[in-house]
């Protein structure tokens, strides 16, 4: 009887072993590389009719998503159940900087949930009309550690997706340099948009730190789009890969070359549903 269990233990467990090789076989074949959304971007389609919104997504020829963060009054099962419908992957599941200083194993659950890759968070309380200071950046770096760590035990890469404003002076440097040279359990997400924004070359910061963006955010700034350094923006500035004023190409060629995998388009302005096909075009054609 104890040989005959320990057999079926042994049956379940390769079962359960190949399940996951062909979870991380559709992560990391299916969706490398091609161009995936953040939900952000259809966020007035989506409070219309999820359901719409995901076809559109689908139609698109799009699997790979990133979000979450609002079910629009759908349960946590109807939300997944329509990603599942329309065969979206929820690759990136947001969260908050709160979640993850105060229940990080509510992101743990959640990620596990969506069978997502990573958890993202997009900001660090702090007065919008003062400086991100460097106590800012060390309370950051300890939530980021803590919380990365748990859930790199899960299999989750915690994400933190910079705005801007992390790039005040700091010593030889910025807050920024401090935050990557300090963190060590998680990993960073780049909007090439916002960190242009902050008047930095997203392609020269992403060579300075290599293997440190798991994944990023595309999408391009308007020719005169004034600088922000407190990472806030004219969404209307957004506009289709290749017809502003950042270096996608080089930007997506030196990631690619890094080893990453995931490429979200973001596109907050009122134009999204002309624009998406656009970046789509410029991007599969780099």
């Amino acid at each position: 009887m104890n040989r005959l269990m320990t057999t079926f233990l042994c049956g379940i467990s390769l079962v359960t072993a190949m399940s996951l090789q062909a979870h991380e076989h559709l992560i990391g074949s299916e969706l490398k590389h091609s161009i995936g959304i953040q939900l952000y971007s259809l966020r007035n389609q989506i409070k219309q009719d999820t359901d719409s919104a995901f076809k559109q997504i689908h139609d698109w020829n799009i699997m790979a998503v990133e979000g979450g963060r609002d079910l629009n009054g759908l349960t946590i099962d109807e939300y997944k159940s329509l990603l599942k419908k329309h065969d979206l992957q929820l690759v990136s599941v947001d969260t908050n900087y709160e979640e993850l200083r105060d229940t990080p194993i509510a992101a743990v659950y959640k990620a596990r949930f969506y069978d997502s890759k990573f958890a993202t968070f997009y900001w660090i309380p702090h007065d919008e009309s003062g400086e991100f200071t460097i106590e800012h950046a060390k309370a950051a770096v300890a939530v980021l550690n803590d919380a990365g760590k748990l859930l790199k035990q899960h299999g989750i890469v915690l994400q933190y997706h910079a705005h801007g404003y992390e790039f005040s002076p700091y010593k030889d440097g910025t807050v920024f340099d401090y935050m990557v040279q300090h963190t060590q359990f998680a990993q960073f997400q780049m909007d090439v948009f916002w960190i242009a924004n902050a008047g930095v070359e997203p392609l020269k910061l992403l060579q300075k730190y290599p293997g440190r963006f798991s994944s990023f955010h595309l999408k391009d700034r308007a020719e005169g789009t004034i600088a922000d350094e407190n990472g806030l923006a004219d969404t209307e500035s957004n506009v289709a890969l290749g017809k502003g004023n950042i270096d996608i190409t080089g930007v997506v060629k030196e990631a690619k070359k890094q080893g990453v995998n995931y490429f979200f388009l973001e596109d907050e302005s009122s134009r999204v549903m002309s624009q998406v096909p656009a970046s789509i075009l410029f991007y599969n054609n780099i």
